[in-house]
């Protein structure tokens, strides 16, 4: 009986490997305990991933969905500011409305001069060192620098198939015979107030006849490959719809585009709002993917 009392005593070493629980391990970590789980990446290490991730989004949404592009000529005034020494106005060009619809009269669009076309706006100076045009370029891919197209703004007045014309004897311009109400028109100070005449012009069809707010100081259809069918721009040139001017802060607004047709021609209301639409539509995938690359920012940075 007293034996069988001393097996469980203090003086027992089996007895005291019992009771104070399971033995350590190899290495000296309790049984019953887990080490503490290393990070399973750090955020400075996936900071450059972050980056260029970042990078190649950017140029994707400027090839595909939107880009900024620089103001450099008076022919759109006071629309759109652009002069020689002035902080001119950069203006956002939705790409995605004309992948569902065509441009219509009185958007303001930007497109790559045709061929006839001399005179261009948008163009890059071109620089002799190629390391230079290198980094030139990389910058107007990411937004930082002038687009190397060689690209023009100017309003949409006619599309194909129709008539256009000027002017009445209210010095208005005529699309199938009928005058247009352009409420944008700016007459620049000692350029007079009387619109070139032209004569009639049909427009080929998938082709554009456009021209300047400005309207005595803009190099447009009128004028481009010696005036006529040569002054139409094909639709496929056309880059984009310019919706909002983006900088300078104090200008930062939408970009008005009244179809001057609508009095002539009975054009029905609720087509101005369709691009529009379509412009907030195109607007939620961006947001998306930006709260995505945040949220994965600060998922990397707090402790796992």
């Amino acid at each position: 009986m007293a034996d069988v009392m001393r097996s469980g005593s203090a003086e027992d070493p089996q007895g005291a490997e019992h009771s104070s629980g399971a033995p350590d391990e190899p290495g000296g970590t309790p049984r019953g305990r887990k080490p503490k789980d290393k990070k399973k990446g750090s955020f400075w290490r996936e900071l450059p991933i972050l980056i260029v991730t970042a990078l190649v989004l950017t140029v994707l949404i400027q090839a595909f969905l939107a880009r900024v592009y620089v103001i450099p000529s008076q022919s759109m005034e006071q629309t759109l500011h652009g002069c020689t020494g002035c902080n001119n106005d950069r203006v956002l060009v939705d790409k995605i409305t004309y992948r569902f619809s065509d441009p219509e009269p009185g958007d303001v669009v930007v497109f790559r001069g045709p061929q006839p076309w001399v005179q261009n706006e948008f163009e890059a100076d071109e620089p002799s060192n190629p390391v230079a045009g290198f980094f030139q370029g990389a910058a107007s891919l990411l937004g930082f620098g002038a687009p190397d197209e060689k690209d023009f703004v100017k309003r949409v007045v006619a599309v194909g198939g129709q008539t256009v014309e000027c002017c009445d004897a209210q010095n208005r311009v005529l699309v199938d015979g009928k005058p247009l109400n352009e409420p944008y028109l700016y007459w620049e100070p000692g350029r007079g107030v009387g619109q070139d005449e032209f004569k009639a012009v049909t427009v080929p069809p998938g082709h554009l006849w456009v021209m300047g707010d400005n309207r005595n100081d803009s190099a447009d259809s009128r004028v481009q490959g010696g005036g006529g069918t040569n002054g139409a721009v094909p639709v496929d040139n056309v880059i984009g719809k310019a919706q909002l001017i983006v900088l300078p802060p104090t200008r930062w607004q939408s970009i008005p585009e009244p179809n001057p047709q609508t009095t002539a021609l009975g054009a029905p209301g609720w087509q101005t709002g369709v691009p529009l639409g379509v412009g907030f539509a195109a607007a939620f995938p961006t947001l998306w993917l930006g709260r995505r690359l945040v949220g994965v920012v600060k998922q990397r940075r707090s402790p796992e």
